[in-house]
């Protein structure tokens, strides 16, 4: 199923500042679920390194703390801040914490959880760092599982292949 987002949801940086899905219109966006508490939460490193090579390239990774998975994203806005900057020196966008299923769902996730991964299964977020990629034009052009890698080739060809002009 080709799913495609709207970009008419108002977002919240850690900081509380608001910011426009607007202002991504255009960019080639990897959209995570994270939290701090994970055996995935090292896949931050990898985020970094491709946000590193590919943000010139008209390339954004945007990331959402969410605490549903065992409660491994308990810290307060400062404290995940903290924890992103001095332990992986994060430099990409990060949300307020949000829900990523359940009736609290964010109304993003609800749009990006209408495509499926590879294997043809959509509906709800597994587990953290949940990856999906969308196409400057806002279409969903893949869904990772947590255990795909940043530094995974697929992933990496995927990003290469939508990259803006």
């Amino acid at each position: 199923m080709t799913a495609t987002i709207s970009y008419d949801h108002p977002l919240k940086t850690l900081e509380g500042d608001p910011v426009e899905m607007t202002d991504y219109k255009g960019k080639l966006l990897l959209i995570v679920n994270v939290a701090s508490r994970c055996g995935f939460t090292p896949q931050y490193e990898g985020l970094q390194k491709l946000y590193d090579i590919y943000k010139d390239r008209g390339f954004e990774i945007l990331g959402f703390p969410c605490n549903q998975f065992l409660a491994q994203e308990p810290g307060t806005e400062e404290e995940i801040r903290e924890f992103c900057s001095s332990v992986y020196g994060v430099s990409f966008p990060i949300f307020r914490k949000i829900d990523v299923n359940g009736e609290e769902r964010h109304p993003l996730y609800a749009e990006l959880e209408a495509f499926a991964d590879h294997k043809g299964i959509d509906g709800d977020v597994q587990w953290n760092f949940e990856k999906f990629l969308v196409a400057p034009g806002g279409e969903v052009v893949g869904r990772f599982r947590t255990k795909m890698v940043p530094e995974h080739d697929v992933l990496i060809g995927a990003i290469e292949k939508h990259l803006p002009e």
